[in-house]
């Protein structure tokens, strides 16, 4: 039977061994009464203190943010737990192949991700008109409803308009690190 390979990554040394000290601290604490335990970990303890240690819940959490991130194409050269790969995965379904936006999403945390991308593709350092806007807009979704877009852009401070509404222009700024990933997976498939 073939071994899987879980790539394993911490930014810090020093952190990492801070922190598998504090595990095995606790680990000891808890198996003082029971003299089977003193042994030390075994494997899968050691698997669950490596993980908490590089910021996963556990090792099934790791575990599944690497098969998400083989999913999406992404190169394994690190694993940022700051990123939640099955939350992209299930992000990415919002979106049809051709990277259009087919519903809008019930949840305020979904909806923000979602605008992240349509942000992504308004022209940057450009001075738009509203129908210029709403033009764009009907070309990245496809449930009929470019102002509430447009509208939930400029609430969310992603573009500016002037106060009588007949120029828009997208407000520079760095997505977070999920909206980064989500943009860089949706330009893949439709790349593809």
């Amino acid at each position: 039977m073939s071994r899987e390979i879980i790539p394993f990554h911490a930014d810090d040394v020093s952190a990492l061994a801070r922190a598998l000290k504090r595990e095995l601290a606790r680990h000891d604490e808890e198996s003082a009464a029971d003299p089977a335990r003193r042994k030390g970990p075994g494997h899968v303890e050691l698997l669950n203190m490596l993980a908490r240690a590089t910021g996963f819940r556990n090792f099934q959490h790791m575990r599944a943010q690497a098969d998400a991130r083989a999913r999406l194409d992404h190169p394994p050269v690190t694993v940022e737990p700051a990123v939640d790969y099955v939350r992209i995965e299930r992000l990415a379904r919002y979106f049809d192949d051709a990277g259009r936006l087919t519903r809008w999403p019930g949840k305020h945390s979904d909806r923000l991700a979602c605008l992240w991308v349509l942000w992504s593709r308004m022209e940057p350092r450009r001075v738009s008109s509203e129908a210029e806007i709403n033009g764009a807009l009907n070309a990245e979704h496809l449930f009929g409803d470019h102002a509430l877009l447009r509208r939930e852009l400029v609430d969310l401070g992603l573009m500016a308009r002037t106060a009588d509404g007949r120029e828009y222009r997208r407000l520079e700024q760095a997505p977070p690190a999920e909206a980064v990933a989500l943009i860089r997976h949706l330009g893949q498939r439709r790349a593809a």
